[in-house]
């Protein structure tokens, strides 16, 4: 989930070329939506990689909470550039299992990326 298409491109083709199958959207209310399809269909998510800070609608911080309540064993990678934003420093008391600065390189998505599915 990211508000900028470039971003959510990014990611897909990193996740891809590393053979995982991506779901793009660009704010918290889709994914939220998303996650619920994906996780009713019998085909749920591995793992979600949010935006912190989503301009025109539902950034990480809500998102989380949100998606905490739907399946209190989500594994989400918080994403953001404010390095001084708690969620960033505290990832783990929001209920994220993962926090990449960006700008982050693909192999440190990656890593943590098998780092909260496995």
């Amino acid at each position: 989930m990211d508000d900028l298409e470039i971003i959510r491109f990014s990611l897909y083709l990193m996740l891809s070329g590393h053979g995982f199958k991506a779901h793009l959207t660009s704010n918290g209310s889709d994914a939220i939506e998303s996650y619920i399809k994906a996780k009713d269909s019998g085909q749920p998510f591995d793992a979600v990689i949010m935006d912190l800070n989503i301009p025109a609608g539902m950034g990480g911080k809500e998102t989380i909470k949100k998606l905490l309540e739907i399946d209190p064993e989500v594994r989400a990678i918080v994403l953001s550039g404010n390095l001084d934003d708690p969620a960033m420093t505290n990832y783990r008391e929001y209920g994220f299992k993962g926090a990449l600065h960006k700008p982050y390189v693909e192999n440190e998505l990656i890593q943590t990326l098998y780092e909260i599915i496995q």
